[in-house]
């Protein structure tokens, strides 16, 4: 697992002198800023302000959805297109070490993300009475962290098919707003809906926003994980033979 860490922590600090991750950063916290202000105005003018987060941590999903392939875009078609992937392949470093150190890196700048916009729940926390519930909070922000960890496992996996990290953040979010789509058409369906339901990217954080882990939701976030890597570790297996 050491040439594991090496690659994670590698892919990590890279995220610091990105401009991209940056500007993402940045896009993040100013949207989310301005939804919680407005809830909060919402509340004062209201009398009430509600005490539930779900509300800004569920505008944090979609942006989630359309930002993370841009920050995974680059992982392994930029090494592939400047050449340094072939120098990783002849290192003693096997395919799957790779993937997996690219997948953990990504997944900590994004884990990093997450825990600073608990920020907003807190201050929420502090400003009504009883207070936030802290069981629904952790439930909710555990779905997201299982399904961001699903988004970058696809974005290794078609990172690893370009050589141009702008294809592979494009060809992600097209893939990421199919799964998301496939929610959104399920209640026309009739009695298909609930087979279509189950391909949902986003219809699996129900349960998690209702306070609610089920167990059929955290199978599916973790097998589109594995899956992705899986199979990002086969292809570039297959590069070795080109």
């Amino acid at each position: 697992m050491h040439n594991v860490w090496i690659i994670a922590r590698r892919e990590f600090q890279h995220y610091f002198v990105s401009p991209l991750a940056y500007a993402v950063g940045i896009f993040l916290y100013l949207v989310l800023g301005i939804v919680f202000a407005g809830n909060i105005l919402n509340g004062m003018l209201t009398g009430q302000i509600s005490p539930d987060a779900r509300d800004v941590l569920g505008t944090m999903v979609y942006l989630l959805l359309f930002t993370t392939p841009f920050l995974t875009m680059r992982l392994i078609a930029e090494e592939a297109g400047s050449g340094t992937l072939e120098l990783l392949m002849t290192a003693p470093l096997r395919d799957w070490q790779l993937v997996l150190g690219k997948w953990l890196g990504a997944m900590g700048f994004l884990v990093l993300l997450l825990a600073l916009s608990w920020l907003y729940p807190i201050v929420l926390h502090r400003m009504t009475s009883p207070g936030i519930d802290q069981g629904l909070l952790v439930s909710a922000y555990l779905g997201v962290l299982l399904m961001t960890g699903a988004i970058v496992a696809i974005g290794v996996m078609i990172s690893s098919v370009f050589r141009n990290s702008l294809a592979a953040g494009f060809t992600t979010l097209a893939v990421i707003v199919g799964l998301w789509v496939i929610g959104l058409l399920a209640t026309g369906l009739g009695g298909t809906s609930e087979v279509v339901r189950t391909l949902s990217f986003v219809g699996h954080l129900d349960s998690a926003f209702q306070g609610v882990i089920d167990l059929a939701d955290v199978v599916y976030y973790l097998s589109m994980t594995v899956f992705g890597l899986f199979v990002a570790s086969h292809l570039v297996e297959s590069r070795r033979w080109r």
